[in-house]
């Protein structure tokens, strides 16, 4: 694999692909855009300015939901993409798009200078998934990475440095929201029997919810007892101190057998893709009868699963898209499917936040960086997570 895959924009390609995207959408992906007016005219105010659309990051889709956006505003994005997705035919299709790569948990100085060059083009129209990764999770925005906006304002600094005037850079909160729009209980119950028959489960609840706890709790005990976890006292303790004490422990001993140490204060999710760049890119084996590197990449991928995961997030809100993106994880555990296809039709409701005009904070960056960016950022994701609750009031 490549070090870096650069974009390799066909506007009239994106355009070709833009007209055909909501029929491939529906029949490929189960997948209709809903977007209102409102949050349409938004983007369009800012025709003439540079933009940087941060985008909640849910499934493994959102590229299509937002690839329908832009039809559906007859413009055309960068994007920055995880490497992995750049394998094959598949990747020079979407650099073809507008699509470029970036290595996970690296400074990967070359994607960098992609996203800074695009940054100070007039008309740059990037979108950047700040989460990093997948949620799996419809209703929840995770803890952002903060280089997108760095960026921008290092790609500012650079323009004013270069003798330009200091330009208007928006920054614009994207939401993505899928909801089911049929009746999604036979599918519910047949997820729910596939998973109990394959955990011998055999007493059955009536109650969705029980159920669901009945297979997650199997999937938890099962992982605890992979990792020498399984201890007699265990089950007194909160899922949610299970999970947290399962996570920790299977991410430092990884880190342990590879010889690496993580920064104070690093996301797991960041760690995770440092072991996984470990892997890939020595020469020589982990030595050891249980954590061999398989083993080592099994658990990173399990740990990513379920990472945004915690006990009461059905509970809180047993619709449908909760309790399919719950089975959808345990499904990828029990019967290690990467990608599960779409449990059947959805919309995609795209929301857009109030833009953000960093030119109105620079003078604040000059002075302190780091908590101008991270208070910025906060602020982007919390707008987010806003659009995202009104979003599931609207049920």
């Amino acid at each position: 694999m490549s070090e870096f895959y650069p974009p390799k924009l066909n506007p009239v390609f994106v355009r070709l692909c833009q007209s055909v995207v909501p029929l491939v959408g529906y029949w490929q992906y189960r997948m209709t855009l809903e977007v209102s007016n409102a949050s349409l005219e938004k983007i369009a105010a800012l025709q003439d300015h540079r933009m940087l659309l941060l985008c909640n990051h849910p499934t493994y889709h959102d590229w299509i939901a937002v690839f329908l956006l832009s039809a559906r505003l007859g413009e055309v994005f960068h994007y920055l993409a995880a490497i992995e997705r750049f394998k094959g035919s598949e990747g020079r299709f979407l650099q073809t798009l507008g699509a470029y790569s970036i290595r996970r948990g690296l400074a990967d100085r070359s994607s960098v200078a992609q996203t800074l060059e695009l940054l100070m083009q007039p008309q740059c129209r990037l979108v950047i998934f700040p989460e990093g990764g997948c949620s799996f999770q419809n209703d929840t925005v995770m803890p952002f990475r903060a280089g997108a906006v760095q960026m921008a304002f290092q790609a500012m600094s650079k323009l004013v440095k270069r003798g330009e005037p200091l330009p208007d850079l928006y920054t614009v909160p994207v939401t993505l929201k899928y909801r089911y729009t049929g009746d999604m209980n036979r599918v519910i119950d047949e997820t729910l029997s596939r998973l109990e028959k394959a955990l011998q489960i055999s007493e059955k609840s009536s109650n969705f919810y029980d159920r669901l706890r009945a297979v997650a709790e199997r999937v938890l005990v099962g992982f605890e007892q992979d990792y020498g976890l399984k201890t007699p006292e265990i089950t007194i303790f909160p899922w949610n101190d299970r999970i947290q004490r399962l996570k920790t422990q299977v991410l430092q001993e990884c880190e342990q057998k590879l010889g690496m140490t993580a920064a104070p204060g690093e996301p797991m999710r960041e760690r995770v893709y440092r072991i996984q760049h470990l892997l890939e890119s020595r020469e020589e084996s982990v030595r050891d009868d249980f954590w061999t590197d398989e083993a080592i990449h099994k658990a990173t991928a399990r740990l990513l699963n379920f990472d945004a995961i915690y006990d009461g997030y059905v509970a809180a809100d047993p619709t449908p898209e909760r309790f399919l993106e719950t089975l959808i994880r345990l499904e990828r555990e029990v019967f290690g499917i990467g990608q599960p296809p779409p449990k059947g039709d959805r919309k995609v409701i795209i929301r857009v936040g109030e833009p953000v005009n960093l030119k109105d904070y620079f003078e604040r960056y000059q002075q302190n960086r780091s908590e101008t960016v991270n208070t910025l950022v906060a602020q982007v994701r919390q707008d987010m997570q806003s659009l995202l609750d009104r979003a599931a009031g609207n049920n």
